[in-house]
């Protein structure tokens, strides 16, 4: 009996250009998304009936039913199985978490019955999970169908800090002000050294920051705190929050920042990453 196991890793948006809006109400975005070292664990086992376990230091509240995108994905296909879902991310915090965790789900799956390809109904499982399928530097347009890999990005250290709030990505978005904004460059720049990509970076991005903040103030607690981290070159939030990161030139400056920000907010969810 085939066993798969993958990693689910928490998807960062460098930045997010919300550019414009569709007559459906879809927003059109133009986002950098890297991937953390930091995620969850999908582990999936043929059964006699589709099962969706949550395990984990981040399980609480997490549903086992249809509401979860790895129940969902688990449907896309016409095996049974029982999958584990180690939750380590936490829930609706603007890290992709559910839609990595379908991604996860997928290959797994993909794995155990020998087929690559790729099932009917994975656009129906949210805008992020096709970016989550590629599992590398890539940017995303569009409303998230248009994906494409960016080489040569330099590998970046950062803080991820969220403070447990929760933030419903709609109404962020019905709160923007202002759906037309510009994108980014058509060229992302490729083969710079760390520090100038960071810098190139501080030139660019999220324009769901000031609807979050506005929904939830604790959020620019939290940017504060990571811009006053020694070593900080760049703070921001991802995806529609409230999970922030910091930026760092040097591994080691990202570790012991998170764990001087661990001692001074323990009631937050705080990890030192490595993002490509």
């Amino acid at each position: 009996m085939s066993i798969a196991k993958f990693f689910a890793p928490a998807k960062v948006n460098l930045t997010l250009h919300v550019t414009g809006q569709r007559n459906d109400g879809y927003h059109l975005l133009d986002s950098l998304v890297v991937f953390a070292d930091v995620g969850d664990r999908i582990t999936v086992i043929p059964a006699e009936k589709n099962r969706l376990e949550v395990i984990g230091p981040r399980a609480e509240g997490v549903p086992t039913d249809g509401r979860n995108l790895v129940a969902r994905a688990a449907d896309l296909f016409s095996l049974p199985v029982h999958i584990i879902l180690s939750k380590h991310l936490p829930a609706a915090a603007g890290i992709g978490g559910g839609s990595s965790d379908a991604a996860a789900t997928i290959l797994a799956l993909s794995d155990i019955v020998g087929d690559t390809r790729l099932p009917e109904g994975v656009a129906d499982l949210g805008a992020d999970v096709r970016v989550c399928l590629l599992r590398q530097a890539a940017r995303m347009r569009g409303i998230g169908d248009d994906v494409m890999p960016c080489p040569g990005l330099p590998r970046l250290f950062a803080v991820l800090a969220n403070p447990g709030v929760d933030v419903p990505t709609p109404e962020v978005f019905k709160a923007l002000e202002d759906k037309q904004n510009s994108p980014m460059p058509k060229k992302i720049p490729q083969g710079m050294k760390t520090a100038a990509f960071i810098d190139w970076l501080a030139t660019q991005r999220n324009d769901l920051e000031t609807p979050a903040i506005a929904h939830a103030p604790v959020i620019q607690e939290v940017l504060t705190a990571l811009s006053a981290l020694d070593g900080a070159r760049l703070t921001r939030m991802s995806g529609s929050g409230a999970t922030c990161f910091a930026l760092f030139e040097t591994e080691a400056e990202a570790h012991a920042s998170a764990a001087a920000l661990t001692q001074a907010q323990p009631g937050w969810w705080v990890e030192a990453a490595s993002l490509s």
